[in-house]
């Protein structure tokens, strides 16, 4: 279809253009406003929905339990003098306990994400409600001293206070604000009833104690310290009732008892009817305002809290109505410009994906099969277009172009590299097979034993280099001339491993299991073996032995060649062993050669090959033969058929 030529004028060609174009109304900040908006409102509403929640669940319960435990413990001291009212608040306290556990059970599924600590104190009261019975033997029991019973039950609403902060721990609603208020003022009602505990149990021993002292001047302390500056911050709907209660007579005559006590200081006095006149009534009477003040201010408030209405929603409410017009706005003009912008993108991103997923991985395929490939046709080189999009397209078929151009010659070289290794390894493999015929025949004619073991020690260098030569060919991916039909006990294999290595009086070979090797896989066992073992006396102190053991598994044969030497660190041993399981061989790292060739090895015979730290300090290296190429040596049971002796093995005259 022809593009009308003056959209195609109105159209932006570059990608700067086209951002440009869809950031010509601010979608993104308009929506960041909106999405603020509405989680601001959203969050305002379940912040008031759980707040309701909460104090139907846990917080008004909580506040009963402690009312309950504040009247308990005052008549638990007055026990002696009262003990039908001490019955009474026990039963009070019972009831305030199961609906607290009601409301926990309830509320348990929510208890960590109110607050992370609040798990653990809801626990908490659970067990202070389970010990209440122990709590009260202790009361009722002749002996027990005031100062624990009112320490003990001090601790229970205390425990009942950190639920309660938890609880009005949430910033989110005004109403939880409120709650945060109410709870000082909780405390200050609290330090009221310790007044009113402490005095109770001097009033029913006759005589006000030094601690009890100390501890009835502090509760006056904090009831003044709080209840006032906490009513004042209260809303001016709910601090009429706690101003009425501050300028009441009850307050007041509270107020005359307290001085008189503090100032008549410990002992019988600061309990007599003069100094005491009038406090039963004024602390009840003050204590049954605060709690019924203290529940229309703060569990009725977050009761009474309309999660809909406009003091939860105010003005968020309307922008997030706007907010919504204005984006849906934004939305549909970015779509008509971004509309093209987007399918371009598209086709950018498949042809990007194309050439990563399947393409350049198919051409590196063939590369490394030995096939060629044709750049231009894998990778036609594009013109370079005005438009960016178009130009970011070039360039990718620039780098496919550069990565294929390399690893093409990359597969050159090494196809060079390992045809250079079969051609010097066959010349090496000639002459070496010519000097040990030679040698052979020297061995023979030389009678001076001086002269013989020199000859020894050339022949064992002869064998080594002949080993090497073999190396060059494994890692060129082809098979080394050596081979045997037959199956070669596992003890001549090893022997013959062995004597492939300079350092053979170093090596120790323990107790070999009676197993053959088919006759197939001899010559790679032997030459993995001996590259092992020849790691191991090179990497470990001279004067150290190399063990050599092998046992018979379930899966197979396992062989392990351990030294004693500095050993490997971790992340050594993780590179080494990685080198020895990959599945491609880098014949450009000159490192380690040696490990490259237990890789080929390992996997053309079907072999597991590990490095691992030895208990010596050294390392060991733990070679397992599977079953399938093992069998069993059966005395009599060789089938007519003789095994190779070990001296087919071993390099000649090697006294092994």
């Amino acid at each position: 279809m022809r593009v009308p030529r003056t959209s195609a004028r109105l159209r932006p060609r570059s990608v700067r253009a086209k951002i440009v174009s869809l950031l010509m109304l601010p979608i993104v900040s308009l929506m960041a406003l909106w999405g603020f908006a509405a989680v601001t409102t959203a969050s305002s509403i379940g912040d008031t929905e759980r707040a309701k929640d909460v104090n139907a669940e846990l917080l008004a319960p909580v506040g009963d339990f402690v009312t309950a435990v504040q009247a308990e413990r005052t008549a638990a001291l007055r026990y002696a003098a009262e003990p039908d009212a001490y019955a009474t608040a026990r039963k009070a306290t019972d009831e305030a306990a199961t609906a607290l556990l009601a409301g926990i059970n309830a509320s348990s599924s929510d208890a960590a994400l109110l607050d992370a600590s609040l798990p653990g104190r809801t626990d908490r009261m659970e067990a202070d409600a389970a010990a209440l019975p122990a709590l009260r033997t202790e009361v009722t029991a002749k002996g027990t001293a005031a100062t624990t019973t009112y320490t003990e039950y001090s601790a229970l609403v205390e425990h009942g206070f950190s639920v309660a902060g938890a609880l009005t721990g949430d910033q989110g609603t005004d109403a939880a604000s409120e709650a945060r208020v109410v709870l000082e003022l909780g405390r200050a009602r609290e330090a009221v009833a310790r007044e009113q505990a402490l005095l109770g149990a001097a009033e029913a021993s006759g005589t006000l104690t030094e601690g009890q002292y100390a501890l009835f001047v502090g509760a006056v302390a904090t009831q003044r310290e709080l209840l006032a500056p906490a009513v004042a911050d209260l809303k001016p709907a709910h601090r009429a009732a706690y101003r009425k209660i501050l300028e009441g007579d009850g307050y007041a005559r509270l107020g005359a008892v307290e001085n008189r006590v503090r100032d008549a200081g410990p002992g019988a006095p600061a309990v007599s009817r003069t100094a005491l006149a009038g406090w039963n009534d004024a602390s009840a009477s003050v204590l049954g305002g605060l709690a019924s003040a203290e529940a229309a201010a703060g569990t009725g408030a977050i009761a009474k809290a309309d999660p809909f209405g406009w003091d939860t929603l105010g003005a968020s409410g309307v922008a997030v109505v706007l907010g919504l017009v204005g984006v849906l706005l934004s939305l549909l003009v970015s779509v008509l410009v971004g509309r093209g912008l987007i399918v371009e993108l598209l086709d950018l991103r498949n042809d990007a994906l194309e050439v990563a997923g399947r393409r350049l991985p198919q051409a590196m395929r063939k590369l490394h099969a030995g096939q060629g490939v044709d750049i231009d046709v894998e990778a036609p080189m594009r013109r370079l277009a005005g438009d960016e999009l178009a130009q970011v397209g070039t360039a990718l078929t620039a780098v496919q172009r550069a990565a294929l151009k390399a690893a093409s010659e990359r597969a050159e070289l090494l196809s060079g590299i390992s045809g250079v290794y079969v051609s010097l390894a066959r010349r090496s493999q000639v002459l070496l097979h010519r000097q040990l015929d030679l040698l052979d025949a020297m061995q023979r004619r030389v009678q001076d034993r001086t002269e013989l073991q020199d000859l020894y020690r050339v022949d064992y260098l002869a064998t080594r280099m002949r080993r090497h030569s073999e190396s060059l060919l494994i890692l060129s991916g082809i098979a080394p001339g050596r081979g045997w039909r037959d199956p070669i006990p596992l003890a001549d294999v090893l022997r013959a491993a062995v004597a492939e290595i300079e350092s053979t009086p170093r090596v120790q070979i323990w107790a070999v299991p009676r197993v053959s090797v088919v006759g197939g896989s001899v010559a790679d066992v032997i030459h993995l073996l001996a590259e092992l073992v020849e790691n191991a006396t090179a990497f470990s102190p001279p004067s150290t032995k190399v063990h050599l053991r092998a046992a018979r598994m379930r899966d197979g044969v396992l062989i392990e060649i351990e030294d004693s030497g500095f050993g490997m660190n971790e992340d050594a041993l993780a590179d080494a062993n990685r080198k020895i399981e990959s599945e491609k061989v880098d014949l450009l790292d000159a490192k380690q050669i040696g490990l490259f060739v237990v890789n080929r090895l390992r996997e053309r015979q079907g072999l597991r090959v590990e490095l691992r730290q030895s208990p010596n300090g050294g390392v060991t290296a733990a070679v397992l033969i599977p079953e399938a190429l093992t069998r069993d040596d059966m005395p009599g049971a060789s089938g007519g058929r003789a095994l190779a002796p070990a001296s087919a093995l071993i390099p000649r005259q090697r006294g092994l």
